[in-house]
């Protein structure tokens, strides 16, 4: 029975192959639906409900889910066996949707027919799912029926649709309807026409469905149309004819009369006519009357086929039910038969037939894949083969880009990463000019810049992989590395943020060396180390990954890493391990497969496939069999060695196993060893890939190989010699030729072969490399070669019916290519792997590409203008209100009262917050500064044409003739636009590009063109397009007649401006019509520098602007009168702007010329427009008074008439404005001649040198003058909707692609804006940088850089590269302003119940008394008494005068509650000479009553033995640089012990050696000052503190410890170190060095192994060795040595300020120095509070990051926190709001590293107690809680603020959360509350620690700085009560005062 079905099976497939052989392999022998009797037992009888039980009312059937469970699969798999593909499922409408409604679905039915389709796919049969069969359910009847019934459609497409999600998974095809004539009468329509009509909207709205909505590339849907209802003229016939485009295939239901053929062809004639080239199904098929076909039951079968064929139609498949019957029936006839006999007969029908070839091999060996694919393509001609397709791919077609994780990520050995095979590989020395992957592109470090490129490319798909060993830097699961998986996870949580689809390789070549050690995949334990691996990824990612890869390319894996060896490991077997390695493989995948299908699938719903890479083998000899068949050999040993076990029979193919099994017959010894699967493996291996991956390159041509088969190589295995045609091109890689062609006969091949419709294809690697010598970037192959293979890719599925979903081009990038380094380039963008930031640069072929993506392929002509609406969000005109005159001043001077007297510390907080939704982000432009094509295509000269064409105008003589020719990039800079996520582009129209002669009988078409293809460009991709109608570039033309001195040039300008709207305006909806008319006017008439140059600065300017001003109006008007109504846009003007800040505040004059500096700015044209239709009162005063002095008859500012103040007044719907910097502006009294613009003003300008610089010298970073702006603004013009179009800052430099003061020039400017709109209620609306990219400054040329982009001005193809800066600002606009850090949130809580509270001081810094009661001289003695070392020649001879005030010092330390005080002993006030020959009792003495003092207080003693303070009797014999004051320290320290000890239990060794050894005897500008052996003595001193702390600790330990029981270690002072760019390995690595040779000398031998760190000690001998020493200038310890120094330590002493930004400098090599052995350079962030030290910035961030970091690298020690504080310079103040800032936030970020990181934190020490002497600077930086009055000798001590802020601190233990309600530990006084800068809720806002409406939150960011005016008698009072030692009642928290106000 078995053999018989088969057969048959098999003949209907081979009959039906038709003209076109290529179905057989894929060719439905459809079965179904269940048996009655079984369908009954089971509760699924509605398979086969008789015709009179369907419809309404039925009664629902008990499904039985365990009998379905157990029974079908027994059921089905015989089917499968016996050939049978698909099964029909006719679903009951009735039982599923029991109402008719989806949304009360009976659960349980749905389950049932759940397990029946599971049933069938685990059977390995395909489902045909007829949704519905017969008549219509009662419930949907009654529903469709009526006038307000819903209509039978949309019911049905509900139930379809419904049943998709149910059951789409597990359905191949489906069919809306079967048995039609019933499904038609039991409508509830009377008319024929209806039902008809209804049926066919009912399938017709599935199909749109199923394939636009739901699932656009799967599922087919059909019909089942019965032949005899086909051609009826009946409503049957109109209804075929309808559904013509809504059928992916038709679905036949037919009966074959035997013995009646003639009768059957007729009617399948009639049938073709209906359904031309529509493939064919026969859905149902009844066998009639065949009782007579005893001797031969095949007759049937051929016959039907016959019949089919003889029509040429296509049948893709039959229904075979009757045949199963049927030999069942007429087996017994046949029972003894032999298989002879029934081939016999098959054959003899085939003779009759005439269908068949003539003999039988050919009927049951049908031809392979692979003949069938050449044949198909072989008798193409050249220009057929070669011809370009223009079509665009399907709907829903995915396009994509790759990576490979070991080519980008470098990175090798960061953030606990382990080595992988290629870094070894790379380290030893076997790739090209020994490169490495080390650092690659970086994109480890620059995730942002990656997703940067990927959002201007666009693709659907980003394609990278995960680097196993940066997950799991073993190899296995026992260390997961976090730091990597927090990488990928931000990679894919910015793709999913950008709209891109992560596909994610797991394998990509890069084992963990680890495993390689244990054999790597020759060993089969690494099977379950991927399976663990791919498990985590799976849990890790999965829920946001939903296209997963196993391995990329195994076969290079198998042929290179172990059959050549060119790939590591280097294994050169192909005999044997290349077929072990690919064995292993493909086992590893398979149970990653079904890992994910058992333990993800049902939840994550993702896929899981391989990529395999292939050639196409094309046979060299065409005519030659032997060569046919090498070629397919060939693709077996490619392709069929890893995709035949996966998508045909779990093994390996035929053709390979025969070939190596040939070849070892034919040799003496085993030449190959091919591994054997189980039959278990085989099932195991099938069908594990949900699609199939290609990469394809090249192709080659395949000869059968000479005779050498016994030499083990791949080529003479598989017995083939390949070659390449001569013709075809070659690329920079010798095994990459193009042949386009070769991709469509291998995609057809893969789907013939592998996947069929049922399996997708994704093209997941095709591209091609360029060399590293000639044009980089504009690589023309690289296009060709897209453009070719695409369309090829493209042929294969609109021609050749291949499923091919997505093209995926490599690579992104240019990375590191393997052996052959970085020579070959493969990437859509260059990097410049010679620059450390590895600037990445799109090429011409990403531009391209990007097109390619945009039109989804190649339409075949350029596509019409969209006429869909314009969807972006725009300003709503609004009519501003009228507003009277400005007074003068104007009342805006309320701005100077409320910001001129913040402090630096108010003004400069950084504030976080967002702007509102619709706020608009963007990059403005302008067309004479981009465009270039100065005469192009009929573009007509400009007055900058001309003027640029001078020698001498302009700088370098640059011009604009070409700029960065934008008017040829269209793409490219919509590209840029788009990478950034702008919102909006403002760019400006040239008016002689449009009209070359300015007037409009002379429209040039090619400009329009180039304006509509930007616009038209902006528009799809949702950037709205700000247009500005001038932009300085007047046509010559118009200038010859006057320019802007001619009344005539309104209407000129009118009339272009009308032409632009007409033309333009149904896409632009922002109009700007001038921008900065003041500059136009200033600049070109009055100082001439710009053109036309007319120098007549006391009239012109006013004249022109006068013209200007009528001129907007008329455009304005003209607008308002002819286009708003349909076009509904803005239109404004643009005036520049720069901030004017009164020199003194205080001094009315200064406020008036302020204000009036701006009215003569701005005013000028702003007044008149947004006021009254006048000049400013002040301008029309300065300058007739003016005039009147200079004896003229009338104003030089001319006069408006009534009626063109009314014309003007009011036209502008928004207010714009450009701003760069800000003026200091003082009243002045000026010349009266030469007549000028600039005089009328009665003012000066300056700057203060003191702001950052900018490549103009007039072009300050003045951030806060924004906010200041923003707000006289809203002040002076009523709070109109406001849009800052350009803001920006220049830099002088070749190349700025990392462009740090960029960066913190946005960081201010954007925070200050954020300020004007959250706290002060400015009606900001945008915000636009200047500029999209570098570009033609005017008549600075080139030389000033504004841009985002770097243009490569010497490159005639003007590439674009991103700056740092254009990342930053798509981060800003991404997050929509600056929200507040989840880190730099503030965290409520305490500290552990024992933590110690401290402050501290020092001997030198406090004590004075320097020859008191027999002290002796120190270093500091002697160097504060030297000449020009100390600020003010300041000493420390009295100081705080400490050495008498005992009393007064404890009485601070008890008011602070303080648990501990730390200070230190003065060497040479106990030891005079520094030796114990002498011990100063007095001295002493001292000591002994402090400390006794502090105990009685209750206060623990911190006694520090050596603070910088060196006898200098030592000093005179070397100090620190003599080795014998290792022994002199210990003997003081012995001292100490013995006569404070049994007092003191926690000592501090030393004090900041780092200080002492690198200030002292580095640089100097600490004692003793020495500073010529900078690259020696700091090294030398380091060494002897090390030593000599390890002695001390050695003494305590061993003899005092036991007796005295304190604590004894050393404090380490050190900066957190930030990379400057956290984006750049190198200044990553510069920040772990700067870190590591400040902190980690002295920390890394004490708390580490004894020895200096490894950073520290190759960078010394390495510059040492290279300055021609013979030894490194780092001193070495012994071995006994460093074990005496290893761990020396009770706990880590920690003194930390500040943060620092590091970036590496590379210092000449003869400098001998240690900042040049370091190699690191500082700056700090724009954006951080200063104090008043130049060094320290207020970073608390940094701090947290400190005791993390020093937890992680020392093993978390136990951490004191031993100074920490912050200074102010200038006059006392008592409210000393900043000092609180510091301590509330610095302390915070104690807190947090203990509550979050887990930091051993056990104390914390503010520096310091008191106002004292600091060092170099003397008395001029001030550190203290307490004031010290220095200038009355009595030195009396006052608290500051800070004082009371800090003691409540101690007092709460950390901070009480407020939402607990108060605390007993917090006290009243309100005037110690601290700055918080954090907007809240969006209807408040949490500023300076008070939760405020945003209405008061203004009041609140001043008010507690407005307490130190009134706030002196609190501080007297408590000055008066600290003394006191009566207990205080607790007082309200600050929380409670912000309630009150």
């Amino acid at each position: 029975m078995d053999l018989i079905c088969k057969t048959v099976i098999f003949l209907l497939a081979s009959l039906s192959l038709g003209i076109d052989g290529e179905f057989a392999r894929n060719f439905i022998t459809i079965a179904g639906p269940l048996p009655s009797e079984l369908a009954e037992r089971l509760g699924l009888q509605d398979q086969v409900l008789p015709k009179d039980q369907q419809g309404p009312g039925m009664a629902a059937a008990q499904c039985q889910p365990d009998l379905v469970a157990s029974e079908l699969p027994r059921y089905f798999s015989p089917l499968r066996e016996l050939g049978v593909t698909h099964y029909k499922v006719l679903l009951p409408w009735a039982r599923l949707l029991p109402e008719g409604n989806a949304t009360k679905a009976d659960g349980a039915q749905v389950w049932c027919y759940r397990q029946l389709l599971e049933a069938l796919a685990a059977a390995g049969l395909r489902a045909v799912l007829v949704l519905h069969q017969g008549r219509v359910p009662g419930a949907v009847a009654a529903q469709a029926s009526g006038r307000n019934g819903r209509a039978f459609n949309k019911l049905f497409v509900e139930y379809a649709e419904f049943s998709f999600h149910a059951f789409g998974d597990l359905v191949d095809a489906w069919l809306s309807f079967s048995d039609l004539p019933e499904v038609l009468q039991s409508l509830p329509y009377n008319d024929p026409q209806e039902q008809v009509q209804a049926v066919a909207a009912a399938h017709e709205g599935f199909y749109t469905t199923l394939h636009e909505m739901i699932s656009p590339v799967g599922g087919k849907l059909s019909i089942a149309l019965e032949i005899s209802t086909v051609q009826d003229m009946t409503p049957s016939e109109l209804l075929s004819v309808s559904l013509q485009d809504s059928v992916d295939f038709v679905s036949l239901s037919l009966q074959y009369h035997c013995g009646n053929e003639t009768d059957f062809y007729k009617k399948l004639s009639e049938f073709q006519s209906v359904w031309k080239d529509k493939d064919i199904l026969v859905f149902s098929l009844k066998v009639l009357d065949c009782a007579s076909v005893e001797e031969n039951p095949f007759i049937p079968a051929a016959a039907i086929v016959t019949a089919i064929n003889k029509e040429e139609a296509r049948m893709v498949g039959c229904d075979v039910n009757d045949f199963l019957d049927y030999f069942s029936e007429v087996l017994s006839s046949m029972a003894h038969a032999s298989t002879l006999e029934i081939l016999t007969s098959i054959y003899s029908i085939s003779s009759e037939t005439n269908t068949l070839q003539e003999n039988l091999d050919a009927v049951l060996a049908p031809r392979s894949s692979y003949q069938t694919v050449w044949e198909m393509f072989a008798e193409q001609s050249e220009s057929e083969r070669d011809s370009f397709l223009q079509d665009v791919f399907p709907r829903g077609f995915l396009w994509g880009i790759s990576t490979g994780a070991f080519n980008i990520e470098g990175a090798w050995a960061e953030d606990g990463k382990g080595e992988s095979i290629w870094d070894q590989f790379g380290h030893g020395g076997h790739v090209h000019m020994n490169q490495t992957a080390d650092v690659a592109c970086d994109s480890y470090y620059k995730t942002s810049y990656d997703i940067y490129l990927l959002r201007g490319l666009h693709p659907q798909l980003y394609k990278f992989s995960l680097s196993w060993s940066r997950i799991f830097p073993a190899g296995t699961n026992e260390t997961i590395n976090s730091k990597g998986v927090d990488y990928y996870s931000r990679l894919i949580d910015q793709l999913l943020d950008s709209n891109i689809e992560p596909m994610v390789t797991l394998f990509h070549w890069d084992l963990p060396q680890a495993l390689q050690a244990l054999g790597g995949w020759q060993n089969e334990s690494i099977i379950d180390a991927f399976v663990s691996y791919a498990d985590f990824c799976f849990s890790t990612f999965g829920d946001r990954v939903k296209l997963w890869i196993t391995f990329h390319e195994p076969w290079v894996i198998s042929y290179a890493g172990y059959g050549t060896g060119e790939h590591p490991p280097g294994i050169t077997d192909p005999g044997a391990a290349s077929y072990k390695v690919a064995h292993t493989i493909l086992k590893a995948h398979a149970k990653v497969w079904h890992l994910y299908n058992s333990k993800y699938r049902s939840q994550q719903l993702g896929k899981v496939g391989l990529v395999l890479n292939s050639d196409w083998a094309e046979p060299k000899t065409p005519t030659s069999s032997e060569d046919v068949r090498a070629s397919e050999r060939y693709l077996q040993f490619m392709l069929g060695w890893f995709a035949h076990p996966i998508f045909v029979n779990g093994d390996y193919p035929d053709m390979l196993k025969a070939q190596i099994q040939e070849v070892n017959q034919q040799c003496s010894t085993t030449v190959a060893q091919l591994p054997v699967f189980t039959e278990e493996e085989k099932s195991w291996v099938k069908g594990t890939a949900d699609f199939f991956g290609l990469s394809h390159y090249t192709s080659r041509l395949v000869s059968a190989g000479a005779n050498g088969m016994c030499t083990p190589g791949y080529e003479s295995i598989g017995n083939f010699s390949l070659h390449v045609d001569p013709s075809w091109p070659q690329a920079a890689s010798s095994w990459i030729h193009v042949v386009p062609w070769g991709l469509r006969r291998l995609l057809k091949f893969v789907s013939q072969e592998y996947t069929g419709s049922k399996i997708p294809i994704y093209i997941a690697g095709s591209g091609v490399p360029t060399g590293d010598t000639g044009d980089l970037l504009n690589d023309t192959l690289r296009v060709d070669y897209f453009r070719q293979y695409i369309d090829e890719a493209l042929k294969a599925v609109k021609l050749d019916a291949v499923d091919v979903r997505s093209y995926i081009a490599r690579s992104l990038l240019d990375g590191f290519e393997g052996p052959v380094g970085y020579s070959l380039k493969f990437g859509l963008h260059h990097v410049n792997f010679e620059d450390s930031n590895r600037p990445r640069t799109p090429k011409a072929s990403a531009y391209f590409y990007s097109s390619v993506i945009e039109k989804n392929g190649f339409p075949s002509k350029a596509l019409g203008r969209s006429s869909a609406p314009v969807v972006f969000d725009r300003p709503v005109p609004s009519k501003l209100p009228n507003l009277p005159a400005s007074e003068v001043p104007s009342k805006a001077k309320v701005v100077w009262q409320k910001f001129s007297s913040q402090t630096a510390h108010e003004r400069d907080m950084y504030f976080y917050g967002t702007f509102p939704e619709d706020f608009t982000w963007g990059v403005s432009s302008s067309a004479y500064q981009i465009e270039g094509g100065w005469d192009a295509d009929g573009k007509g000269p400009s007055i900058w044409d001309n003027f640029t064409h001078v020698p001498g105008n302009i700088n370098n003589n640059d011009t604009g003739d070409i700029a960065c020719d934008s008017y040829n990039k269209v793409e490219e800079d919509i590209y840029l636009l788009r990478a950034l996520g702008v919102k909006n582009y403002r760019f400006s129209l040239s008016w002689p590009r449009i009209f070359p002669t300015g007037r409009n009988n002379s429209i040039n078409s090619h400009g329009v063109d180039y304006y509509n293809r930007l616009i038209d460009g902006l528009v799809a991709n949702n950037i709205t397009p700000i247009v500005t109608l001038y932009h300085w570039d007047l046509p010559q033309a118009l200038q010859d007649i006057g320019g802007w001195e001619s009344d005539e040039l309104i209407d000129l300008f009118d009339s272009f401006a009308d032409f632009c709207f007409r033309t333009f305006g149904d896409r632009v909806k922002f109009w700007i019509t001038f921008n900065e008319p003041n500059i136009i006017a200033w600049l070109g008439y009055g100082l001439g520098t710009f053109p036309p140059s007319v120098k007549d600065p006391g009239s012109a300017p006013y004249r022109v602007a006068h013209i200007l001003l009528k001129a907007h109006a008329r455009a304005y008007h003209t607008y308002d009168d002819k286009y708003r109504a349909s076009q509904a846009g803005v239109i404004a003007l643009c005036p520049f702007i720069s901030w004017a800040e009164p020199k003194t505040p205080s001094d009315p004059r200064d406020i008036e010329a302020a204000d009036r500096y701006l009215q003569f700015l701005v005013g000028w044209f702003t007044h008149p427009i947004f006021k009254n239709g006048d000049y400013p009162e002040v301008m029309k005063w300065k300058v007739g008074n003016r005039s009147e002095l200079q004896n003229l008859p009338s104003s030089r500012l001319p006069v408006f008439t009534e009626e063109e103040r009314e014309y003007i007044r009011g036209t502008a719907d928004v207010f714009c404005f450009n701003t760069y910097s800000s003026k200091i502006v003082t009243h002045s009294t000026t010349r009266l001649k030469p007549f000028s613009y600039e005089y009328d003003q009665e003012l000066s300008k300056t700057v203060d040198s003191s702001w950052p610089s900018s490549a103009l010298s007039d072009h300050r970073a003045v951030a806060w003058g924004l906010r200041r702006l923003l707000n006289w603004i809203k002040e002076e013009y009523g709070n109109p909707p406001i849009y800052i179009i350009e803001n920006g800052v220049g830099v002088k430099t070749k190349s700025d692609v990392n462009d740090n003061a960029r960066i913190f020039y946005y960081k201010t400017y954007i925070d200050e804006a954020l300020k004007a709109y959250k706290v002060d209620g400015v009606n900001l609306k945008g915000y636009n940088v200047w500029s999209l990219m570098d570009n033609f400054e005017w008549v600075d040329g080139y030389d000033p850089k504004f841009g985002l982009h770097q243009i490569d001005f010497d490159n005639p193809n003007r590439p674009r590269t991103p700056k740092r800066s254009a990342v930053y600002y798509a981060e800003i606009i991404r997050n929509n302003g600056i929200p507040l850090p989840k880190e730099e949130e503030f965290l409520y809580g305490e500290f552990p119940d024992n933590f110690w509270w401290s402050v501290a001081t020092a001997a030198y810094q406090i004590e004075g008394g320097w020859r008191a009661d027999g002290k002796g001289l120190s270093i500091w003695d002697k160097y504060s008494h030297t000449p020009l070392r100390i600020g003010n020649d300041a000493t420390g001879d009295v100081a705080c005068d400490s050495y008498h005030k005992i009393e007064e010092d404890v009485e601070m330390l008890k008011s602070l509650k303080v648990s501990h005080y730390r200070f230190s002993i003065s060497w040479s006030r106990v030891l005079p000479d520094g030796t114990t020959r002498y011990i100063n009792e007095m001295g002493l003495n001292y000591y002994e009553r402090l400390i006794d003092a502090l105990l009685a207080a209750n206060i623990m003693p911190q006694v520090t033995l050596y603070h910088w303070d060196l006898p200098q009797a030592l000093q005179d014999v070397g100090g620190w640089e003599n080795d014998t004051i290792v022994q002199r320290f210990k003997e003081y320290a012995e001292v100490l012990f013995q006569r404070l000890g049994d007092k003191v239990k926690f000592w501090i060794t030393l004090n900041e050696p780092y200080n002492t050894a690198y200030l002292g005897y580095g640089v100097g500008t600490a004692a003793p000052g020495i500073s010529v052996r900078p690259g020696r003595a700091p090294y030398v001193v380091g060494h002897n503190l090390i030593k000599a702390h390890a002695e001390v600790w050695h003494l305590y330990n061993e003899t005092y410890r036991a007796k005295q029981g304190g604590l004894i270690s050393i404090t380490i002072n050190s900066d957190w170190a930030e990379p400057r760019n956290p984006h750049n390995q190198e200044d990553v690595e510069a920040a772990r060095r700067f870190l590591q040779f400040f902190l980690g000398w002295f920390a890394h031998p004490i708390f580490k192994n004894g020895d200096y760190n490894e950073v520290m000690k190759r960078r010394i001998r390495e510059r040492s060795l290279a300055q021609g020493l013979s030894k490194s200038r780092l001193p070495e310890f012994t071995e006994s040595e460093k074990q005496r120094i290893k761990g020396t330590y009770d706990y880590f002493g920690l003194n930390h300020y500040t943060t620092v930004l590091t970036y590496n400098l590379n210092y000449p090599k003869g400098v001998i120095s240690y900042d040049s052995d370091r190699g690191t350079a500082t700056v700090t962030d724009r954006s951080w509070l200063n104090s008043g030290s130049i060094w320290l910035k207020v970073t608390p961030f940094g701090f947290r990051k400190i005791l993390r970091w020093i937890k992680e690298e020392y093993n978390n020690p136990p951490i004191y926190v031993t100074e920490n504080g912050v200074s102010e310079r200038g006059a006392f103040q008592f409210n000393d709001t900043w000092r609180m800032h510091y301590y509330r936030t610095y302390i915070n970020e104690a807190l947090k590293a203990v509550a979050l990181d887990g930091v051993d934190l056990r104390g914390y020490t503010a520096w310091t107690l008191m106002d004292n002497f600091e060092w170099a600077v003397g008395y001029q930086e001030k550190f203290g809680l307490y004031h010290v009055n220095f200038s009355d000798p009595a030195l009396p001590r006052r608290p500051k603020a800070s004082a009371k802020y800090y003691s409540q601190i101690i007092n709460c233990n950390g901070f009480p959360d407020p939402a607990t309600g108060p605390h007993p530990c917090l006290e009243q006084e309100p005037e110690v509350t601290p700055t918080e800068p954090t907007p809240g809720a969006a209807d408040s806002v949490s500023f300076l620690g008070l939760e405020l409406t945003s209405q008061n939150a203004e009041i609140a960011l001043y008010v507690l700085f407005a307490l130190s005016a009134v706030g002196a008698l609190g501080f007297a009072l408590f000055a008066y009560k600290y003394g006191k030692s009566s207990k205080r009642s607790h007082k309200q928290s600050h929380m409670e005062l912000s309630n009150k106000m």
